[in-house]
C-alpha cells in the first residue's frame, strides 16, 4: 500500500499593515480610475503606467494581512502557522496581480479552470506550485497536465474516473506521480461537486491503492456560501478523515484537510485545515465577462 507524504509550504512572515479590505478598496479604486481613464485622450503606455503605480502594492498587502492572520489564528489553536498552506487563487485576475503576490514571497497558486491556468502559467516563473481546485473533466485531463508542467496537485478528484484518466496521463506524458485530494460535498448541497461522505473511504481507497502514479494526500471540501452551517462542513471533513485513515492504515498527519477560504479560512484553520484557498480577499472581487 502507498503511503501520502505530507509536505506544507513554510508561509511567509507577515511584515506589513496593510488590512485586507483597506487593500481590496484599493483595487476597487484602480478599477474605477482605470474606467475613468479609459475615455480619456491619452496614449495606452500612459494609461498602463498609471494602472499600474495605481495598483502598486494592493495585493501583496492583502497576502500579507492574510498571512498575518493566518499566523494569529494558528496561534489562537494552539498550532504552528507552518503547519497551513496558503493557496492565493487568481481565478480570473491578470498575471501582474499574481507575479506582485509572488514578487512578495509567495509561490502556491490555485485556478479553477483549466484554460486559464494553462495561459497563466507559462507567463510566470517556474517554481510557482500551482494547484488545480476546480471542477475536472476527464477531456481535460491531458491539456492540463501537458501545459502546466508545474502543476503540484489537483484538489477536486471527486469519482474513480477522473481519478483513472489522471493516473493513465500522469503515466503516458513521464511526469512524477501527481498529488491529489479527494474533494468531499459535506454540505449535501447538489450545485457542489464531491463524493458524499460515506463513499470517501472507497474512492481514497482506489486512489491510494489503484492509481500508482497518484499521491493520496487528503480531503477537500467547500463551506455552504452563506458560511453559517460552516463548522458542520468542517467537522464532518475532519470525521472524514479519522476513517480514511483508519481504512489506510495511516496517520491522521498524513492526511491533509483542505477547507476554508476567503469568508472562513480563520475559522477552518481553528478547526484543523492545513490548506486554505483565499482568492478575493488577496485580488479583489472576481470580475467574470458578461453574457
Amino acid at each position: 500500500m502507498k503511503r501520502s507524504r505530507l509536505t506544507i509550504q513554510r508561509s511567509v512572515s507577515p511584515d506589513a499593515d496593510v488590512e485586507s479590505r483597506g487593500s481590496e478598496e484599493r483595487i476597487n479604486q484602480w478599477r474605477t480610475d482605470t474606467a475613468v481613464a479609459a475615455h480619456q485622450p491619452q496614449g495606452s503606455q500612459e494609461m498602463e503606467a498609471a494602472t499600474s503605480a495605481a495598483v502598486d502594492g494592493a495585493a501583496a498587502g492583502a497576502f500579507r494581512s492574510v498571512v498575518r492572520r493566518m499566523h494569529q489564528a494558528a496561534e489562537k489553536a494552539g498550532r504552528r502557522p507552518h503547519q497551513i498552506r496558503l493557496v492565493a487563487v487568481s481565478k480570473t485576475k491578470p498575471v501582474s496581480l499574481v507575479r506582485q503576490v509572488y514578487d512578495a514571497g509567495h509561490r502556491c497558486f490555485g485556478e479553477n479552470y483549466v484554460q486559464e491556468l494553462i495561459d497563466k502559467a507559462p507567463q510566470l516563473p517556474e517554481d510557482i506550485e500551482w494547484h488545480f481546485i476546480g471542477n475536472l473533466q476527464s477531456n481535460k485531463v491531458k491539456p492540463l497536465l501537458a501545459g502546466v508542467p508545474n502543476l503540484a496537485m489537483v484538489e477536486s478528484v471527486d469519482d474513480e474516473k477522473i481519478a483513472n484518466r489522471l493516473d493513465r496521463m500522469v503515466e503516458s506524458l513521464g511526469r512524477k506521480p501527481l498529488k491529489v485530494f479527494v474533494q468531499v460535498n459535506t454540505s449535501g448541497e447538489e450545485s457542489k461537486n464531491g463524493v458524499e461522505p460515506s463513499e470517501c473511504v472507497e474512492l481514497a481507497k482506489h486512489v491510494s491503492e489503484r492509481c500508482l502514479n497518484l499521491e493520496f494526500c487528503g480531503l477537500m471540501t467547500i463551506g455552504m456560501l452563506d458560511y453559517s452551517s460552516t463548522p458542520e462542513n468542517f467537522k464532518t471533513l475532519a470525521n472524514c478523515r479519522s476513517e480514511v485513515c483508519k481504512a489506510l492504515g495511516i496517520e491522521e498527519e498524513q492526511c491533509e484537510l483542505s477547507m476554508g477560504m476567503s469568508n472562513d479560512f480563520e475559522q477552518a484553520i481553528e478547526m484543523g485545515s492545513t490548506n486554505v484557498r483565499v482568492g478575493s480577499v488577496i485580488f479583489g472581487a472576481r470580475e467574470y465577462a458578461k453574457k
